[in-house]
């Protein structure tokens, strides 16, 4: 066996540890240190996308931006606030908003997020208002001391009530931006033809938004949204993102100028800020058009994509957001979409599509500390599954025995619930979930492909 010659013996015995911690470290990096999202969505063997660390995000983004788009014409506004912009923002700036050329973040803090700087959107509001509404407490100390005027219950959650968190400092606050932000939206790009706001949950798929604008005249009043209602009063929902025409914007902020007390007013007695807005576009000439299931309140991983609702069935329309989609969901879902607008010759991404290749693929038979998210009956006094305390088996069997069940779950407290929706859903400790996947199949069967894409029109 050679020997290290004499003058080679003292590296060795200097670099031989350096070496063993360099590997040592790029275990542990590759173990935990990657940015995976495997955690959030955990997908079932036979994933198409089986890699979910930077190098395989990486792999189908083009290094530039492409200049013809038709997104020269938008102008993208995402709002947010102080408690969460440094946690949701940043995934969009390198994912969804990296190739948009014209955007702001509008937000009740002005500060820099990765590159970006935010504007401050109660910056042209009355100081009399700020300084006398309780509401605008969380802002006041925050313009005085920044971050670090922040307390433990600005960052606390709280329950969704049937009247919003109304004991949460920043969701009290939000409410107030609604009608601000358009003026700051008008201000920054008076010629856009489209406004799009979005929330810093919200998901858009670009190509998606664009081929159903195409279908619109800007120059019409023109109010897109999912459709909502507190009272008599129809919105469309700002979670899920919403479109104002070029024509609609300036009829609603030339109104709104003209009556800022009055609506200062309005929107001090109600509760949802996107109400207010909806409310002072419907007194500005501007209708809403209801356009469920084109932006939706759920998330890609809780949307019925198979059902009909509001006399519409998603199969074949091509969705232009999705909600409530946490930082892990946005870098997952760009990763499937670049994948798939590389991969094939579409304009668009329908749900179809991203059942087929994104929510079926990770179906299983039967996850553990998984919630499918299968509800019916989960309510105490309607509760109609088996007799509790029961089992997985017997909740299976349960739901077997009726040919409308696709999906069921057993919860911690041993409640067997079911579904006829087929939903991925999400990680819950103590929830075992299920799936008939031969009924999901024999569905997806059923309903076919689609011979064309479909979209909202009216």
């Amino acid at each position: 066996m050679p020997s290290v010659p004499p003058r080679y013996g003292r590296w060795v015995l200097i670099l031989a540890p350096v070496i063993l911690i360099l590997l040592i470290l790029q275990f542990i990096h590759a173990d935990f240190g990657s940015n995976t999202t495997q955690d959030v969505i955990e997908p079932a063997a036979g994933l198409t996308i089986e890699a979910h660390n930077e190098t395989a995000k990486t792999e189908h983004v083009p290094s530039s931006c492409p200049t013809e788009t038709g997104m020269d014409e938008v102008l993208v506004v995402m709002k947010t606030g102080i408690t969460e912009a440094q946690h949701k923002v940043p995934v969009h700036l390198r994912t969804t908003l990296r190739c948009v050329p014209h955007k702001i973040i509008v937000s009740d803090f002005e500060e820099d997020i990765a590159g970006t700087r935010t504007h401050d959107v109660f910056l042209n509001v009355s100081d009399t208002l700020k300084q006398s509404n309780g509401d605008f407490a969380l802002y006041n100390r925050a313009r005085e001391g920044g971050r670090t005027a922040l307390t433990e219950q600005d960052h606390t959650k709280v329950e969704n009530s049937a009247s919003g968190m109304t004991d949460n400092p920043g969701w009290k606050l939000d409410k107030w931006k609604f009608l601000p932000m358009i003026h700051t939206a008008r201000r920054e790009k008076p010629d856009a033809k489209w406004f799009v706001f979005l929330e810093a949950d919200t998901y858009p798929i670009w190509p998606n938004v664009l081929g159903w604008l195409a279908h619109f005249n800007p120059e019409d009043r023109l109010y897109l949204g999912n459709q909502m209602q507190i009272g008599e009063n129809l919105f469309a929902h700002g979670g899920s993102g919403f479109v104002l025409s070029h024509a609609a914007i300036h009829a609603v902020a030339d109104f709104h100028k003209l009556h800022i007390d009055e609506w200062d007013a309005i929107t001090d007695q109600e509760w949802a800020g996107d109400c207010v807005l909806g409310m002072a576009l419907d007194a500005a000439g501007v209708g809403l058009t209801w356009s469920w299931p084109q932006v939706t309140t759920q998330s890609v991983w809780e949307q019925d994509m198979l059902h009909e609702a509001f006399g519409k069935t998603p199969w074949c329309f091509a969705p232009s957001t999705f909600h409530h989609m946490t930082p892990a969901d946005v870098d997952r879902f760009w990763e499937f979409e670049q994948q798939w607008f590389a991969d094939t010759n579409s304009s668009v991404l329908t749900y179809s599509d991203i059942f087929r290749n994104l929510i079926r693929p990770t179906l299983a038979d039967h996850l553990d500390n998984w919630d499918n998210l299968a509800s019916a009956g989960d309510d105490k006094e309607d509760y109609k599954g088996p007799a509790t305390p029961t089992s997985f088996a017997a909740c299976a069997d349960y739901c077997a025995a009726d040919p409308n069940c696709v999906q069921y779950r057993l919860t911690a407290d041993m409640r067997c619930t079911t579904s006829d929706a087929v939903l991925r859903g999400k990680p819950q400790p103590g929830t075992q979930s299920g799936t008939m996947l031969w009924r999901v199949d024999a569905a997806v069967g059923r309903i076919g492909q689609c011979e064309k894409v479909t979209w909202v029109t009216s």
